[in-house]
């Protein structure tokens, strides 16, 4: 059998990437916000429904910029669940992270936690919609407001997701995400910010491309630029997004029908004014041992799962001091994300849920 992995990149056809490859051969305008660039980002406004997006080079760049941008000193209150680049781009800004247990239900920070570490260093909260489920965005505001402090989503997983009726990139004072080519929605390498005022959104352009226009220099930028043929992918890949969704949510419903429920569990989804968009396919061990045993049988048959996320961010080695988050550090020894792509076909699917189904 062909080796499986936890996902596996969309790729539109080859003749619609290259109709845009003809232009940027006509143009020769390869970076630094070319025409597909600019297309891009208005296509992605309009889905978005909002004016201040811009394109960046990932994910990662996309963060870094956005705690710079809010000129955010001391402590940053964050997630112990996530990729490390939501820590280390704090560590990266020379701020200080302070980490917030998670919910048991839904593996998103625990809102309830949050104000017992609000200190006179803290100027912002950094969350993250785990697999596309949205935080307590409703109790971070609130608390948001009543301290005076910022707030930024890693949205890394919520492209295409609505809650109350609006993308869930909506949220917070900046939302950032990853067009990583694992994403639902990739442009190979990439990522992007959404704020919501006209002038955070000129500071993030100028940050993102050096800090200067032309021979006027405003700020100390960085290169977060992204290129023409990166944004081509894009657009090839927006007019897909509604069928790579569906594909997705199909063989989430089989995994659903198929798993021992008895034996696992699943984060609990948001149902009530959410449209999800089926980003990963997460379960949860009833102990690491039982974790490690479902990874190995997968293994031998050329499947690939992954242990997203894991270690705990608060037990990173490189971390200075040690912050206890017992849910979280239970959870990351535990969880394990399964192969899940569009066209994954569905017999791979059964025959996963019963391996997993037999070493339980």
């Amino acid at each position: 059998m062909e080796r499986i992995n936890v996902t596996k990149s969309f790729l539109p056809p080859k003749e619609e990437y290259q109709s845009y490859l003809t232009r940027i051969w006509d143009s020769s305008w390869l970076t630094n916000n070319g025409p597909l660039v600019v297309e891009l980002e208005e296509k992605l406004k309009q889905y978005l429904n909002t004016p201040y997006f811009s394109f960046l080079g990932n994910g990662t760049i996309a963060l870094q910029i956005a705690l710079k941008a809010l000129d955010l000193k001391g402590e940053i209150i964050t997630t112990p669940f996530s990729y490390c680049a939501t820590t280390t781009s704090i560590i990266w800004e020379n701020l200080v992270p302070v980490f917030v247990d998670i919910n048991k239900e839904d593996l998103n920070i625990n809102a309830n936690l949050i104000e017992a570490a609000i200190t006179e260093k803290t100027s912002a909260i950094m969350a993250t919609h785990v697999y596309g489920n949205p935080c307590d965005v409703e109790k971070i505001e609130s608390i948001a407001k009543k301290h005076n402090l910022k707030i930024i989503y890693d949205a890394a997983h919520a492209f295409g997701v609505k809650y109350q009726g609006k993308s869930l990139l909506d949220y917070g004072d900046i939302s950032t995400c990853s067009f990583h080519s694992t994403k639902v929605f990739h442009t190979v390498e990439g990522g992007s910010i959404i704020c919501h005022n006209p002038e955070l959104h000129e500071k993030i352009k100028l940050l993102r491309s050096f800090g200067h226009i032309l021979d006027n220099y405003y700020v100390a930028g960085v290169n977060g630029k992204n290129s023409e043929f990166h944004a081509a992918m894009g657009l090839c890949n927006l007019n897909h997004l509604e069928s790579i969704i569906q594909g997705r949510k199909d063989i989430f419903r089989i995994y659903d029908s198929l798993l021992d429920w008895n034996h696992l569990e699943k984060p609990t989804e948001k149902t009530d004014n959410l449209d999800y968009n089926f980003a990963y396919y997460p379960v949860v061990f009833e102990s690491n041992i039982i974790t490690d045993r479902v990874i190995q049988a997968l293994n031998k048959e050329n499947i690939f799962p992954r242990r997203y996320f894991y270690p705990s961010l608060n037990q990173l080695t490189y971390l200075t001091n040690y912050q206890s988050c017992p849910v979280s550090e239970d959870i990351s020894s535990r969880v394990l994300s399964l192969p899940l792509y569009p066209d994954l076909d569905h017999s791979i699917v059964e025959k996963i849920s019963a391996i997993i189904n037999s070493n339980i």
